[in-house]
C-alpha cells in the first residue's frame, strides 16, 4: 500500500464527518434566522431558507430577472418562478419592467423583503465570523492547503458526485 493511502482514507473519513456536520449547520441556520428575525421584531418570514436565499440574491443584485437569479443560485428557472411567485404573493418582493424592455420582468425587494434581507445578512455575518475564528490557529501555508483542498473539490465536483463510469 502507498504510504499516503492511509492518510487519504483518514481524510475521506473526516470529509464524511464534515459533510454530516455541514448538514447540521444548515438545519441550525433556519433556527438562527428565526431567532434573529424575532429579535428584530419581525413576526413572519418565508417558510424555507431557499426562499430567504432568493430574497438575498435579489437584494444583492436588484433589479434582477428570473434567469439571472437561477444562474446565480444554480437552480432551475422553473424553481425560481415558483419561489418568486410565492414571494410576490407574500409581499417580500416586487416585480417590474424596464422602460426600454416591457417583455422582461425584474424583481426588487419590498420593505418587508428588505427586513428579511437585512436579518439574513446579519446571520451570515455572525456565521462568517465564527467560521473565520476557527482558522485563527492555522498558519498561512495550512490555510493555503485548505483552500487548495476546497478548490480541488469544487473543480472535481462532477467526478466526485457521479464518479467514473468505469468504476
Amino acid at each position: 500500500m502507498n504510504p499516503t493511502e492511509g492518510l487519504k482514507r483518514l481524510l475521506y473519513e473526516h470529509f464524511l464527518h464534515f459533510t454530516h456536520l455541514f448538514e447540521q449547520i444548515f438545519v441550525n441556520e433556519i433556527d438562527e434566522f428565526v431567532h434573529l428575525a424575532q429579535m428584530q421584531g419581525i413576526t413572519s418570514w418565508p417558510n424555507n431558507m431557499t426562499s430567504v436565499h432568493v430574497i438575498d440574491c435579489i437584494g444583492n443584485n436588484e433589479p434582477i430577472n428570473n434567469r439571472s437569479i437561477a444562474e446565480k443560485m444554480n437552480l432551475s428557472k422553473a424553481s425560481i418562478s415558483k419561489i418568486s411567485s410565492n414571494l410576490i404573493k407574500d409581499g417580500y418582493i416586487k416585480r417590474s419592467q424596464m422602460n426600454d424592455n416591457k417583455k422582461e420582468v425584474y424583481f426588487s425587494l419590498s420593505p418587508r423583503g428588505r427586513q428579511i434581507y437585512e436579518v439574513h445578512t446579519m446571520m451570515h455575518e455572525k456565521i462568517e465570523h465564527r467560521f473565520i475564528n476557527v482558522f485563527d490557529s492555522f498558519s498561512e501555508s495550512e490555510l493555503q492547503a485548505i483552500l487548495k483542498f476546497f478548490q480541488t473539490m469544487i473543480d472535481q465536483r462532477d467526478n466526485i458526485i457521479k464518479g467514473d463510469e468505469r468504476d
